[in-house]
């Protein structure tokens, strides 16, 4: 051990002597690099140079230290740390960090005193501190802990020491374990609901079997009656195989569900045919609404409602759209979606007056919804005012901030997660001004997605050349007029593609400023009949936007010319696009409102309010959102049912 010791002091004093004559950045790096390799010994000496030269990162440095040696480091030596870096934004997480530590020790004195200046959400955390007032007696923590028990998120291992002292106080109840296997198996969290439904006394772990086989063979469950409905935990597998097969195969869980319904309860019938109903609404099922309607005395869950809402605006229910939205709980009939179909369907009924005074509150909100109701009160939303210009005194004062350096700094050695942390701490409590100069000055760095993040920021002061930037304009233009683009459309697509970093990449591999999959790239260059494409190729910014561009037209002459569901088929695909149409004429607006899939449908809603706010600065045609949303043309078949529209893109 202690020549160990010796070797790796020997190391350190020769990589120290190394890097003595590198430059700031150089050394940053090599600290990075020991950081990363977990040599405390070698960061240690990286940390005393780089203070000594006063870097400006040197703190991120002496943070990492601090994680590598923070299960060692004395209470008194975090303390001081904490207090030397309060005002970095990598305080926060050393002392959630150290929080968790002294959870674990069950050393609550420091705990609570140090939990009240941590400023982030940390769920393990959470549970440390109710387990700690559990323990202690301070405080009755029954109702938090229920709230934090009924998910199916997947919670930190700690969380189960707390949920297992409640149990055995009886305030987490064999009531609160079925509820809460329910919903992890209504959410596909199957590991899940086995660990919870294990908390039963006497469960017998064999039946966990049978949750493996309705989760593999759904329907011969069902059809074979393999699991008796009798037992609670039997009529629940076989809720789970109803839900299950719904989920891909809707008829037959329909016809294989008439034939056992009269074997449940009649609350989980409800139940049960509340989930078909859910699924067949995702599926656009045109029997959606008579299958809620059998779901009557079932508790819907937020998602249920939504989709309720949906499939009654598709075939335009406009009084079921009222009762749903109503049926909601309070927060989320606030959601603008929800405020916005509500003052529609109130204005199908006649109530004009209810319905316009739900419009002109939404109307003064910047989004999708809120330009939508403008319009509802003829209030064209075709040129948004500048309200603001930011002066040259404003910027500079900006740029010479320590925080604002720093994150620069960060951004230069490609350091983006941390340079954006800095960013958003720097940025935290600047007023509407401050935030214009900001994103001014990140504009100037072509620093595009922090300028238009920070200037999307403002509440009341705005700047919409700053929200809606227009780089790369002339290999824009060119691109989109050589194919007979709008170009509004286009910047639209762009701007919440990637932001304008051309060095955005997805986590399913699409790149660029146009997030083109490989695939997809080498498609366009073999239709354009380019030689010599290859894969790097996509990351070069005009080869990016021409590949694009000439897809988005590749798509546009697939939907007929129609650009919502082109802009739904370049984010999920031409086929599905195709398959969410109505057999007869839809709304656009509705088209989008009951995409399935979550990410696509905020998606094309952003893009084509894009468009809208691009095309006046772009000497683009101005017209209304309603208008260039337009109506989607029917198929003229039959809708497209028991489609697996799980929101898994």
């Amino acid at each position: 051990m202690l020549l160990t010791r010796l070797l790796l002091a020997l190391v350190a004093i020769t990589l120290s002597n190394q890097v003595f004559a590198l430059s700031d950045q150089a050394l940053f790096q090599h600290a990075r690099e020991a950081y990363t390799a977990k040599n405390e010994i070698a960061l240690a000496e990286d940390v005393a140079q780089l203070n000594t030269q006063q870097y400006l990162l040197a703190p991120y440095a002496d943070y990492w230290l601090m994680l590598l040696k923070l299960e060692q480091a004395r209470d008194e030596e975090v303390q001081n740390f904490l207090a030397q870096y309060v005002d970095m934004p990598f305080a926060d997480r050393i002392r959630g960090e150290w929080l968790k530590k002294l959870g674990k020790q069950q050393n609550w004195g420091p705990f609570f005193e140090e939990q009240a200046l941590f400023l982030r959400e940390d769920i393990a955390v959470q549970c440390y501190a109710l387990q700690g007032h559990a323990l202690l007696g301070d405080v009755d923590v029954t109702s938090q802990v229920k709230e934090l028990w009924l998910t199916s998120a997947d919670l930190p291992s700690n969380c189960n020491q707390l949920f297992d002292e409640l149990q055995k106080t009886g305030a987490l109840s064999n009531e609160d374990i079925w509820a809460r296997f329910r919903l992890a198996l209504q959410d596909g969290k199957l590991n899940l609901a086995k660990n919870v439904i294990t908390r039963l006394p006497g469960f017998d772990v064999a039946n966990l079997k049978l949750l493996d086989r309705a989760y593999q063979s759904p329907q011969l469950i069902l059809d074979k009656n393999l699991v008796p409905f009798k037992t609670l935990f039997g009529a629940e597998v076989n809720l789970y195989a109803v839900d299950r097969l719904a989920r891909s195969k809707l008829e037959s869980a329909i016809s294989a569900y008439k034939k056992v319904q009269n074997q449940f309860e009649s609350d989980n019938r409800a139940f049960a045919w509340g989930r078909i109903a859910y699924h067949a609404a995702r599926g656009h099922h045109p029997k959606s609404i008579s299958y809620y309607a059998l779901a009557d005395g079932a508790a819907l869950d937020k998602e249920q409602l939504a989709w309720k809402v949906r499939a009654a605006l598709r075939v335009q229910d406009w009084a079921t759209v009222l009762s749903a939205i109503t049926a909601m709980q309070a927060k989320q009939q606030e959601e603008g979606a929800w405020r916005y179909w509500k003052a529609r369907a109130l204005k199908e009924a006649g109530e004009i007056a209810e319905s316009n005074a739900i419009f002109s509150k939404l109307s003064t909100e910047r989004h999708y919804y809120g330009w939508l109701a403008a319009e509802e009160l003829e209030s064209m939303m075709s040129s948004a005012a500048i309200d603001y210009k930011v002066t040259d005194t404003e910027v500079t004062a900006i740029a010479s901030q320590p925080e604002i350096k720093r994150a620069l700094e960060l951004q230069r050695l490609d350091m983006r997660w941390e340079a954006k942390a800095e960013w958003a701490w720097a940025t935290r409590h600047f007023d509407d001004k401050q935030l214009l100069a900001a994103a001014e000055f990140a504009l100037r760095q072509k620093w595009y997605d922090i300028a238009i993040s920070t200037a999307d920021n403002t509440k009341y002061t705005h700047n919409f050349n700053l929200r809606y930037p227009t780089p790369y304009r002339d290999l824009f233009k060119k691109s989109a007029d050589s194919v007979s683009l709008d170009e509004a459309w286009v910047y639209g697509i762009t701007r919440q593609e990637s932001r304008f970093m051309h060095y955005a990449k997805s986590g399913v591999g699409a790149s660029g400023l146009m997030q083109l999959m490989p695939a997809t790239a080498k498609w366009v260059a073999k239709r354009m009949g380019m030689n010599g494409y290859n894969n790097s190729m996509i990351h070069e910014i005009s080869t990016n936007i021409e590949f694009g561009t000439y897809y988005m037209r590749y798509a546009l002459d697939l939907m007929g010319g129609q650009a919502v569901m082109a802009t739904a088929g370049y984010n999920a695909g031409p086929s599905r696009a195709k398959r969410w149409m109505a057999s007869g004429p839809l709304e656009a607006a509705i088209y989008i409102e009951s995409i399935p899939f979550t990410e696509t449908r905020q998606y094309v809603q952003k893009v084509m309010a894009n468009a809208q706010l691009y095309a006046p600065r772009l000497g683009s045609k101005v017209q209304t959102l309603k208008s260039r949303l337009g109506i989607i043309p029917g198929s003229g078949k039959p809708e497209v049912i028991g489609e697996d529209n799980s929101d898994t893109e």
